[in-house]
């Protein structure tokens, strides 16, 4: 998320959604073959390297968020996973990931760490919305700032749902509705709301390639259960005492996460048969 106005529209069917879906999605795309080629590389060098799995721009240790629980064993798919370090921490825990994402440039950084690190696990280039993966094929999908930000909720959650065994569970992060409802046209987030909660979907920032998605909590509630979750738990992350402005997610500053929350994990469940 970076901020300058923000475009919504409500969801939509027939052949105009499935043309703006391929859009958005190649702009995306584009996006994230530039972000690569300034970043990534030196980003997932470092994120593959670390044995915990964290959270977020504030990197909150899953240890003491207790989101995911005991992993080892369980097939897992990752919705939108970049350059995949999330997916090589469940590896190094005992899964057994697939990563999934539309760029082509965040794959290959991909499958270059699992050279290095010897750590390997199959990457499928597809849309979240669209895998093309088997049904019910896995017993959790994930999403850190994939699909759950990047992707229409009313085309990703439906093939989370789709890929789920039953009793399977769906978590990801994305970003909070506060931050996002408080960021005004330029810079960080504000202590005052900058634009109406009602009609939130998708998002065109100014100046920016990509297109993201953001719900308000009861339209995301609605989305999950109208595919059959049951949501067990929001959590609301906090920004560590410690923590720092980002360098590059400037967007919020370190002072307003700690008071604010600027990102949420959903957890919820395809309920057993």
């Amino acid at each position: 998320m970076a901020g300058v106005l923000a475009v919504s529209e409500t969801p939509s069917g027939g052949a105009n959604a499935a043309e703006q879906a391929a859009l958005d999605a190649a702009r995306n795309a584009a996006n994230w073959t530039e972000a690569n080629r300034e970043y990534t590389d030196e980003n997932a060098e470092t994120n593959w390297a670390l044995d915990e799995i964290s959270w977020g721009i504030w990197g909150v240790d899953e240890s003491e968020l207790n989101v995911l629980g005991d992993v080892a064993g369980l097939d897992v798919v990752e919705l939108g996973c970049g350059t995949a370090y999330f997916s090589a921490w469940l590896a190094k825990l005992g899964a057994r990931p697939v990563g999934v994402d539309i760029t082509p440039a965040q794959l290959e950084t991909a499958r270059r760490m699992q050279a290095r690190t010897g750590i390997e696990f199959p990457l499928v280039e597809a849309d979240a919305g669209a895998t093309g993966l088997p049904d019910a094929s896995f017993d959790l999908v994930v999403s850190e700032y994939g699909a759950s930000l990047w992707v229409d909720p009313y085309r990703w959650v439906p093939e989370a749902a789709r890929l789920l065994r039953p009793g399977g569970r769906l978590a990801f992060l994305t970003n909070s509705n506060l931050v996002i409802l408080c960021s005004e046209e330029q810079g960080a987030a504000t202590t005052t709301l900058q634009r109406p909660m009602f009609g939130m979907h998708r998002f065109e920032w100014a100046g920016e390639i990509g297109v993201e998605f953001h719900l308000p909590h009861g339209e995301w509630i609605s989305v999950l259960g109208a595919n059959g979750f049951e949501v067990e738990r929001l959590v609301e992350v906090q920004a560590p005492a410690d923590a720092v402005t980002h360098e590059y997610y400037t967007y919020v500053t370190a002072d307003w996460a700690k008071q604010w929350p600027c990102e949420d994990i959903w957890v919820a469940r395809k309920p057993s048969r």
